[in-house]
């Protein structure tokens, strides 16, 4: 994960811990037998195991890069630049460097030291939130010669108790080696929205803070993954699979992102053991939900019917470490085109038509009210499915500044910008990013007007006005 700012996972763990049999003072509890003493490991063993372990961190270290990004953040109330630190391993002699989307996000500046402790510094090439994974290039000089890289493994024949290496820089020291084993090679986690285009490989080999866009190395000193989140309560790891990275790599060099189309499916497998939701049957995936004014509802499908073909191709979800496979399947048909599907809904064949669309920005840009001491931040239906239910179209509070005016005011987080003015009957509409910074910008440069502003926000649904007093300037008091 990167310093300072990591991605956030929430993953419940329930652990039952048992002292042992029931006590009874009576009947002691049966030992077991202890078996038979293991061969001991041959000393040349030992070494030629270390011998593999030195060679294969030959092979990629020099290609660990550590990250320095200075981005902006609008998460306190108020635009600030900050510098954090993640990992990222050169991927090709000319500079290219992959890292994790959270460690290059919003970035305005990127500075890379390289294993020769030179630091350079680097563009980004494309990102894409949605499998956390970045693109950057070195700005190199031209007579810059080659430089050490790492190269990919085939992910899909990773197995677990496999010994892995998780190469990074924790808590922004230079660079760092763990050592563990493959744990699961194919973990699903659950997302429904980001993340939700991959399973991962679960490790033990430590990844702590900072460590965000290293490599996960084999034996073999070939990338199997990229680390990217970290579970500190039982050193659990994950990192996303060679293959993914190596497919989303390929489109961020040839369009600079990636582009999907948009369904408004949320499938469930067939066999949902979290869920207790069994249904008959080894082909098919079930849709748990459809989203309003979505493509998937304009075609007349519902929650409950059991997807089976798209294209003519057999969808199969029967388990959910498959379903990541058919996310990825629905985001790469081609957008504007109608494609024949077929599903079973209570026990009846039926046939439509799907017209998918692109599904546009993952996620909308900010803007900082600084004198007002809020920020504020485009509505997507994708990274605010909450707020995109009561608007579709519009920005929201994404966070105060405490102490500040808009705290002051009663303004909170997620509040729903409608209108801004000085009385009701000049109130102007608030739709996009430029309208509230057009009316900012007028606002802020009348030295004549009164120091309040009136804001209609819908909170929760429900529509309220509030008066903005920004007489006073907290920027004056820091």
């Amino acid at each position: 994960m990167a310093t300072k700012k990591s991605s956030v996972v929430t993953i419940v763990l329930l652990s039952l811990f048992f002292w042992g049999p029931a006590f009874s003072a009576d009947v002691p509890a049966e030992q077991p037998s202890a078996g038979p003493e293991p061969p001991a490991v041959p000393a040349k063993d030992r070494l030629d195991f270390e011998q593999i372990i030195a060679t294969a961190k030959k092979r990629v270290f020099p290609a660990l890069v550590f990250v320095k990004p200075i981005r902006e953040e609008f998460g306190s109330g108020e635009k600030r630049r900050a510098e954090i630190f993640g990992s990222g391993v050169i991927i090709s002699p000319d500079g290219l460097v992959v890292t994790n989307h959270h460690v290059a996000e919003k970035a305005v500046e990127i500075n890379c030291v390289l294993y020769n402790k030179e630091q350079v510094k680097a563009e980004i090439v494309g990102l894409d939130k949605e499998t956390d994974l970045a693109l950057l290039r070195l700005k190199l000089p031209k007579d810059a010669p080659a430089l050490p890289f790492g190269e990919f493994a085939d992910s899909d024949k990773v197995t677990e108790g496999q010994f892995v290496m998780a190469l990074g820089s924790p808590f922004g020291f230079k660079r760092s080696i763990s050592l563990g084993i493959i744990m699961n090679a194919d973990r699903y986690l659950g997302f429904e929205s980001l993340h939700k285009y991959n399973t991962w490989i679960q490790t033990d080999a430590i990844i702590n803070p900072g460590n965000s866009g290293g490599p996960l190395v084999n034996t073999e000193g070939k990338i199997v993954g990229i680390n990217t989140l970290s579970v500190m309560i039982g050193g659990l790891g994950f990192s996303i699979p060679s293959n993914v990275v190596k497919d989303i790599v390929r489109r961020l060099q040839q369009d600079g992102k990636v582009v999907r189309a948009w369904t408004g499916l949320r499938l469930q497998a067939l066999k949902d053991f979290n869920s207790n939701t069994f249904i008959e049957g080894d082909s098919g995936v079930l849709i748990a939900g459809v989203e309003d004014n979505s493509p998937a509802q304009l075609a007349g499908l519902q929650a409950g019917d059991v997807l089976l073909t798209v294209g003519g191709i057999e969808y199969v979800g029967k388990y959910v470490e498959q379903l990541p496979k058919l996310y990825w399947q629905l985001a790469d048909i081609p957008p504007d085109r109608e494609i024949d599907i077929t599903y079973r809904r209570r026990d009846q064949i039926a046939y439509t038509k799907l017209s998918l669309t692109l599904k546009g920005k993952f996620e909308g840009e900010d803007f900082d009210c600084r004198r007002w001491n809020m920020t504020v931040k485009e509505i997507s239906k994708f990274a605010n499915p909450d707020l995109h239910f009561y608007q579709q179209k519009g920005l929201f509070v994404r966070a105060v500044r405490y102490p500040g005016n808009a705290a002051k005011a009663g303004i909170r987080r997620n509040d729903i910008i409608l209108k801004i003015g000085d009385t009701l009957g000049q109130m102007k509409q608030i739709d996009t990013l430029s309208d509230i910074e057009k009316i900012y910008q007028q606002i802020i440069a009348d030295e004549d007007r009164e120091k309040k502003v009136l804001l209609e926000v819908l909170r929760k649904g429900l529509p309220r006005l509030i008066v903005l007093d920004y007489r006073k300037d907290y920027d004056e008091e820091d």
